[in-house]
């Protein structure tokens, strides 16, 4: 993995109060892989703990915490259980927030799954903590594809609550998404563009306020004239549709006489999507295909009830980091967000207070880096390979 820098001490004010510790992490070499001068790190403690003896010497150097913390669902789990009161549950998890709020880099975000029973008030809270207008978005996770028959509604989605450290920071720098297929398989080149391939999109917009200088015929090659529909508008004025026509941007279909279309050019398309809101589970996978995913690998040992799909934690550190930064996830459960980090070139903390720090999160990255050392994963530039420090908290 890529080494992520850690800013000195002599660098950092606390945001919000955090206890001071006197205590300090210790490196189990049995379990680390590396070198210790890499940054990444497992820690074994329970997490507000680790981030009061942790947090001051990471302050404004993270650009992307994802965590999954208790829902507060009243239920009893194989690894917990969670069963708070809504009182203590919210302000212990808005006080965990808290302390991991001034770790966020200028164009840093936060990212916390949640489902309906806690979210409304956690957003709420949450939106004091950051500021409303910090709160980027809510996404709509489909978590399940199956029907739940036995409730009054099937319950088939979750939320994941997106803050950034700085709004305007954040729409800068937060990353597209990558093209599908689908995308591609639009753009096509039926005329032998020089340009390449292109798709067509509409060349008329609303009326709305249009001068009239946005209503005219346009004359296609075969000489048909064509208006704009009612109560809409050429997107250009005469003088401009003209030169585009000129210029082949405008496309009246293979017989020259169809409707005017624009020509938009993959080659000048920003490489990517606007991320939506809604995820689905074709596109994410769903809490079923995590569990199977989990059993794929350990198949000997308890399964966790509500792992996350590594295609959606994936999704999340994609839009919200490049290449080298550092993630950080203080509930680390079964280490999905440490192994997908690892394999994306992220560097990584991870903080988990249960024995599956070793059982699953440590043995889990030891065979992800075994398997990228046994195929050669990085060739002959071994500097970008880094391990990981195993530390527990006495």
């Amino acid at each position: 993995m890529l080494r992520t820098s850690i800013a000195s001490s002599s660098e950092l004010v606390p945001v919000v109060s955090v206890p001071r510790d006197n205590r300090s992490l210790v490196r189990d070499n049995a379990l680390s892989v590396g070198s210790p001068d890499c940054k990444n790190a497992i820690i074994h403690g329970e997490n507000s703990e680790v981030l009061a003896v942790l947090g001051h010497r990471l302050r404004r150097s993270v650009r992307c915490i994802y965590i999954d913390p208790p829902y507060n669902n009243k239920e009893t789990y194989n690894h917990y259980t969670d069963t708070d009161t809504h009182d203590v549950w919210l302000r212990g998890t808005v006080d965990h927030v808290r302390q991991l709020a001034p770790l966020l880099s200028d164009s840093g975000s936060i990212w916390i799954s949640i489902d309906d029973w806690q979210m409304h008030y956690l957003k709420v809270a949450l939106d004091e903590v950051f500021g409303r207008k910090n709160s980027v978005t809510t996404v709509v996770w489909e978590q399940r594809k199956s029907r739940e028959n036995r409730k009054v509604f099937s319950n088939n989605h979750e939320y994941i609550l997106v803050y950034a450290k700085d709004i305007n920071q954040f729409k800068k720098t937060r990353n597209l998404l990558p093209f599908s297929q689908d995308v591609l398989d639009r753009y096509k080149n039926p005329d032998n563009d020089p340009r390449g391939p292109w798709q067509s999109v509409s060349a008329n917009v609303q009326a709305g306020h249009a001068t009239k200088g946005r209503f005219y015929e346009v004359v296609a090659p075969s000489g048909r004239r064509h208006s704009p529909p009612h109560g809409r508008c050429w997107v250009y004025t005469k003088e401009r549709m003209d030169n585009e026509i000129a210029a082949n941007n405008i496309w009246f279909g293979k017989d020259g006489r169809s409707v005017p279309r624009l020509k938009k050019f993959l080659c000048d398309s920003r490489m990517g999507l606007t991320p939506h809101t809604i995820w689905t589970a074709d596109e994410v996978g769903t809490t079923d295909q995590a569990k199977k995913e989990l059993l794929r690998l350990f198949p000997d040992r308890p399964v966790f009830d509500t792992p996350k799909p590594e295609s959606l934690v994936e999704r999340i550190i994609e839009i919200a980091s490049d290449e080298g930064d550092l993630v950080f996830d203080s509930y680390l459960g079964s280490g999905t967000t440490a192994a997908v980090a690892h394999r994306l070139r992220r560097g990584y903390i991870g903080i988990e207070m249960g024995e599956n720090a070793v059982t699953h999160c440590a043995e889990r990255l030891q065979r992800l880096i075994a398997a990228e050392v046994e195929n050669d994963s990085f060739g002959s530039d071994q500097e970008t390979i880094c391990g990981f420090g195993f530390y527990r908290l006495p």
